[in-house]
């Protein structure tokens, strides 16, 4: 693996890993189409480091108030504050995730070697964006999220585990779908990447660790990790301004069209 590829791995994996297009997709697709070596166990779980600094760095004062909030509601019993609900929410629809990737780990690392499968996702995840920019209503807030919608939304981040399924892109569509508004159901799952992410990056630094860190060179290391901090920032920023203003079809769009190339054989 080079400098420049890491770096280029690095700004894939922080920009799909925020915007609704499936980071773990491209991360097949691209070095299967590109004919790019296995960047390995340690550059990967750097990656996922990165995208974890970029998304605390953007949302580090709500996770603080939802944290004191949390910690606040224990202390007195009550969940009158929003912030706490909202805390608590993020709790439970981490759970499913947590499971769901702890209990079918071998199953779901079998498809990241299947570059059709994950093109075939990646339809599924386009048919997802356009259902749920059709079909949504589009007038709730975070502050009337019930239990019930964290569930469900938590089961569509477990489902993205599959590589070409977007994790955005499920929880986005699905808060969508509950009839949240646009920037409510984005602004939902970035809070909600933060458990996940951090738990699959810790996961994948412990067997990193297991295995040896192998022969990687550590400026290639740094390079990947940077780029994925910065691509990933820019992202979440980028994608929060334009959901206020415009609708998911673009994503869908080029989702379905990557999808399409790649399972015709056009690509690759």
């Amino acid at each position: 693996m080079t400098l420049w590829q890491a770096i280029l791995l690095g700004i894939l994996q922080g920009a799909t890993e925020f915007l609704p297009v499936s980071s773990s997709g491209h991360l097949v697709i691209i070095p299967y189409l590109l004919q790019w070596p296995d960047p390995g166990l340690t550059l990967d779980a750097l990656l996922h480091l990165g995208t974890l600094v970029a998304i605390v760095a953007y949302f580090w004062k709500d996770l603080w108030h939802l944290l004191q909030a949390a910690l606040c509601s224990l202390r007195l019993r009550t969940l009158d504050d929003p912030d706490a609900r909202l805390a608590w929410a993020l709790v439970i629809a981490s759970v499913p995730g947590a499971l769901i990737g702890f209990l079918f780990e071998e199953q779901f690392e079998q498809l990241f070697g299947m570059p059709k499968a994950a093109a075939g996702f990646l339809l599924v995840t386009a048919a997802l964006l356009l259902l749920a920019e059709y079909f949504s209503r589009r007038e709730l807030s975070l502050q009337v999220m019930s239990w019930w919608h964290a569930v469900l939304i938590g089961l569509a981040q477990a489902l993205a585990i599959a590589p070409g399924l977007s994790r955005s892109g499920a929880t986005i569509a699905t808060g969508l779908f509950l009839g949240y508004r646009r920037e409510e159901a984005t602004r939902f799952s970035f809070l909600l990447a933060v458990p996940i992410v951090a738990g699959s990056g810790l996961y994948q630094l412990l067997k990193v660790f297991r295995a040896g860190l192998g022969t990687i060179q550590t400026s290639v290391v740094v390079a990947g990790l940077l780029a994925a901090t910065i691509s990933g920032y820019l992202a979440i920023a980028g994608l929060l301004v334009l959901v206020r203003r415009r609708s998911l079809w673009g994503f869908a769009v080029y989702c379905a069209a990557l999808g399409v190339l790649v399972l015709t054989g056009v690509l690759g």
